[in-house]
């Protein structure tokens, strides 16, 4: 079915036009795979963008960032520590088994789906230090989490202090790292935190077909490299994906995009009132909603997910038109 109001996913939105216009200026003849001039600029731009060292590698999804950037922390018999609806959980399709050579998950709770010191004592603290039991080697966080709910720097500071003390890498997965950013009003290396390694997202916030991994352990990124080729994610053309990273870091675009998809949600979430299943703290709106209320909402044009048996997502992108997300707000608040 044909929606003519599209509040699927951030995934299904335009590619941002200067995205298209730096592709079509990496479109001339340089050297091949991440040797090339728009490649060897990443490293740089996310220093600058950070403050700090550090070592980025393009790749084609979120899936591959995730999974490669934990392949670096995590032993095959070794485990990652995440939330029990982290999407690497949830919605990865057993790649990090596959990319960490069957390394497990150890699931953890939180309230929005976000980690909190307890739920990580509690899940390390049911692991005997011996070599009948999976040991975890790494923290994966969520910024912002699947609910759509960001951590403040305190929170952060206090994950990853929690992780260091245990001998613990820590990942982020960043599919709407900008999101949380705009959210925060803070620097990007403050919604970041004392974390190894990144997964920045650009597809969701106006990209095509790339994302990056920003290492702040460059020792991390000469292993990853290796993984990337083996994994089948080193590119001949890797211009074409770095052009479109760049082209998202130069002038804020992330900022500028992510603000927007920001201030979509945030129209959809102060028209929902007591509905409202979590706070609302970047793109995302979750909605106590029955089926039949669904299928009200549908039959006026409004393309959402289903989230179980009586609730509903409605993600905002950089492109939702100001009058849709008004005309949602209202089609909400007259159920």
């Amino acid at each position: 079915m044909a929606f003519r109001m599209q509040f699927l996913s951030d995934n299904s939105a335009a590619v941002h036009p200067q995205v298209w216009e730096a592709l079509k200026r990496a479109d001339a003849p340089d050297t091949p795979y991440d040797t090339d001039a728009l490649s060897r600029r990443l490293d740089d731009a996310f220093g600058a963008l950070f403050g700090r060292e550090v070592a980025a590698l393009w790749v084609a999804s979120g899936t591959a960032a995730n999974c490669l950037a934990l392949s670096t922390m995590v032993q095959p018999h070794g485990a990652v520590l995440c939330h029990r609806e982290a999407h690497i959980e949830m919605d990865e399709g057993g790649a990090p088994g596959f990319y960490l050579h069957g390394a497990k998950l150890v699931l953890a709770e939180g309230e929005h789906a976000k980690l909190t010191p307890g739920s990580i004592r509690e899940a390390l603290d049911a692991i005997r230090n011996d070599v009948h039991q999976v040991q975890v080697h790494a923290l994966s966080l969520t910024q912002a989490s699947e609910y759509g709910c960001s951590y403040r720097p305190s929170e952060l500071a206090e994950l990853t202090q929690l992780a260091r003390s245990r001998g613990l890498k820590v990942q982020m997965d960043g599919a709407r790292f900008g999101n949380a950013v705009t959210w925060l009003g803070c620097s990007p290396a403050e919604a970041c935190g004392d974390v190894d390694a990144l997964s920045f997202g650009c597809v969701k916030n106006g990209g095509m077909s790339a994302e990056a991994i920003v290492f702040f352990d460059p020792s991390l990124a000469d292993v990853a490299r290796y993984r990337r080729k083996r994994a089948g994610h080193l590119q001949s053309k890797g211009r074409f994906l770095a052009a479109q990273v760049l082209a998202m870091l130069e002038g804020d675009l992330w900022l500028t995009n992510a603000r927007a998809a920001n201030a979509a949600a945030g129209e959809i979430g102060q028209a929902a009132g007591e509905r409202l299943l979590h706070p609302v703290e970047a793109n995302e709106v979750f909605l106590r909603c029955t089926s039949a209320e669904r299928e009200a909402l549908r039959s006026q044009g409004f393309g959402f997910y289903d989230w179980g048996s009586d609730a509903a997502r409605f993600v905002a992108a950089w492109d939702t038109r100001e009058a849709d997300a008004l005309a949602l707000g209202r089609a909400i608040a007259s159920l």
